[in-house]
């Protein structure tokens, strides 16, 4: 192996890079092959040069040849200048390529048309069952495609590329010749770009032409932000909300949406208008992803276009009367003993009741009847789908046996009323009623998720107090104190430490929530069912509760995995 002399001691290189790498503190590798053919799974490497650059300034050199351990195709031969001679003696390609990948250690690899040569280093590092390092990767084509227009130059090869720049060293298919052009071919990009405001290395390797100067711009609203979970909100130069995001990592978040990785065009409109961010860190993740929530139900800010509304719910529950029947409202009332939902809409909370018709025969009328008073029939009486107790047919008491199904189906045992669903679904299937089975199974899913989320919900909205843990991701545990359906408060305790001090802290500084009266009054409905979704995941611990938290043996959660299959769920 021939190794030119290093032109500069080599400089300390970073490991990582951080958001906001400055393009002064990069260290650079650009390399390039040549090979005996265009596939590594055929052909092998043949040369490898490589130049280490850092602020401009070239710091290391590496040129080798390397025996493919086949004969070079005459093609190969007069394109390169390399023959069998030159590499007889040189080292094999695992040799060559870990030499090559110590001479790169923590740097960023770059070269033109980088799927090529990087495919090549990496089939051999398979091939002598080397690990592939991570290493960021640039490709200088993709860059000149973005930043060249077509007046400049006609095509974006590197040797015209290296004309346009003004190259000192013409390319001409040898490995160190080739890559000492791309890296001038690299500073030329990157002058180009820096009178656009592209400073940094995860700016430059994310540009792209579809990002407007205007978001470029609008990047040192990250700058400052920590890198902690919590939630950012963009605000407009009135200090009104705009939007409302969540993240463990809140400037790095931020800071994607002035580079390609934010592709909606919705949000480029939002960025082009927001001033200002404001972070809002939090103890915990489940801390943030509740805030966001209540922030977008309280700001409603315009460009949140999912869960805008999420205090808006429906509700299904048993009218209270001497003959009660189902009926689908936007709020429980205080001393509704019967109810399922919440429902994200009106139509979902009617095939809901819809489907407990289809094996309940509660009344579907919606005036109300007296107990003593008769009046005419509706069509479902003389169908025999009602008990029709405005003629007559049944009492207050006969009809108490029927609303007591509905109530044992809402409340607690819904397995009654799950495999009539299921039978009815069954039998119309075997008439060959497809379209009508297909309905009777959308009632039936329907049902499922209002029950479960009324029997889960209502236990918690119950509790006094919950206190719960779970390891966090850095280590230490994240707690979390819940009352009535509620976050209350959260916090971390460190690695190592004794959790206790931190949850009596807790609940010492936990917000005081007083009873609900109705679902909704102490939690959005949508925080409440957050908290659960949490509550349920391996491994959180209950370490406290003041209450039962429980939920029917017979319930919907518990048959929604036996149903998963007949719903088109995923169990």
């Amino acid at each position: 192996m021939t190794t030119e002399a290093t032109r500069a001691p080599a400089l300390a290189v970073q490991e990582t890079l951080g958001l906001g790498t400055d393009l002064r503190d990069v260290t650079f590798v650009v390399v390039d092959l040549e090979t005996t053919g265009g596939s590594p799974r055929d052909c092998g490497i043949t040369e490898i040069g490589a130049v280490k650059v850092r602020g401009g300034e070239v710091i290391g050199e590496l040129q080798t040849f390397v025996n493919p351990g086949e004969p070079i195709p005459p093609f190969i031969q007069s394109l390169t200048g390399i023959t069998d001679a030159m590499v007889r003696d040189a080292p094999r390609s695992a040799a060559a390529v870990t030499s090559f990948l110590e001479f790169a250690k923590g740097a960023v690899l770059v070269a033109h048309n980088a799927r090529f040569d990087i495919s090549f280093l990496k089939a051999a590092c398979a091939a002598a069952e080397m690990p592939w390092p991570r290493h960021d990767v640039l490709d200088t084509v993709h860059l000149a495609r973005q930043v060249m227009r077509r007046d400049e130059v006609r095509n974006h090869k590197l040797s015209t590329l290296a004309v346009a720049f003004g190259a000192t060293t013409t390319p001409d298919h040898r490995a160190l010749h080739d890559a000492r052009a791309t890296v001038d071919v690299l500073h030329g990009l990157i002058g180009r770009l820096g009178s656009l405001g592209v400073t940094t290395f995860e700016e430059l390797a994310s540009y792209t032409s579809r990002v407007t100067p205007e978001q470029r711009r609008k990047r040192h609203l990250a700058r400052d932000l920590p890198n902690v979970p919590g939630v950012y909100v963009f605000k407009d130069g009135q200090g009104r909300p705009l939007y409302v995001g969540v993240s463990v990592d809140i400037r790095t978040r931020v800071g994607s949406y002035f580079t390609a990785s934010e592709q909606r065009s919705r949000m480029s409109e939002m960025v082009r208008i927001a001033e200002s961010v404001t972070p809002i860190p939090c103890a915990t993740t489940l801390e943030a992803r509740v805030r966001e929530l209540r922030l977008i139900a309280s700001a409603k800010p315009r460009y949140n276009r999912r869960s805008r509304h999420p205090e808006r719910a429906w509700w299904v529950r048993l009218t209270d009367e001497p003959f009660p029947r189902l009926s689908v409202v936007k709020r429980v009332h205080a001393g509704d003993e019967e109810w399922m939902g919440p429902f994200r809409s009106k139509s979902s909370a009617d095939e809901a009741v819809q489907a407990l018709h289809e094996v309940v025969p509660l009344r579907q009328c919606l005036g109300r009847i007296s107990p003593t008073r008769r009046s005419s029939p509706c069509v479902l009486a003389d169908m025999g789908r009602c008990a029709a107790p405005c003629i007559g047919g049944v009492d207050v008491e006969g009809y108490g046996r029927t609303v007591a199904q509905a109530r044992t189906a809402l409340r607690g045992d819904a397995r009654p009323v799950l495999a009539g669903l299921q039978a009815r679904m069954s039998e119309l299937s075997g008439q060959e009623r497809y379209e009508d089975a297909g309905t009777v199974r959308d009632r039936l899913a329907a049902l499922v998720r209002g029950v479960a989320r009324s029997q889960r919900a209502s236990p918690l909205l119950a509790t006094a107090e919950l206190v719960a843990a779970r390891r966090s991701p850095v280590g230490g545990w994240d707690l979390v104190c819940i009352r009535h359906g509620r976050l209350a408060g959260s916090t971390s305790a460190p690695r190592g430490a004794d959790p206790m001090p931190y949850i009596e802290a807790l609940r010492a500084s936990a917000e005081v929530v007083p009873p609900p009266a109705v679902p909704g009054d102490s939690a959005l409905p949508d925080e409440t069912e957050l908290l659960l979704r949490w509550l349920e995941e391996p491994g959180t611990r209950v370490v406290d509760i003041e209450g039962t938290w429980t939920c029917p043996v017979g319930g919907a959660a518990a048959a929604q995995d036996e149903l998963a299959p007949a719903l088109g769920w995923a169990s």
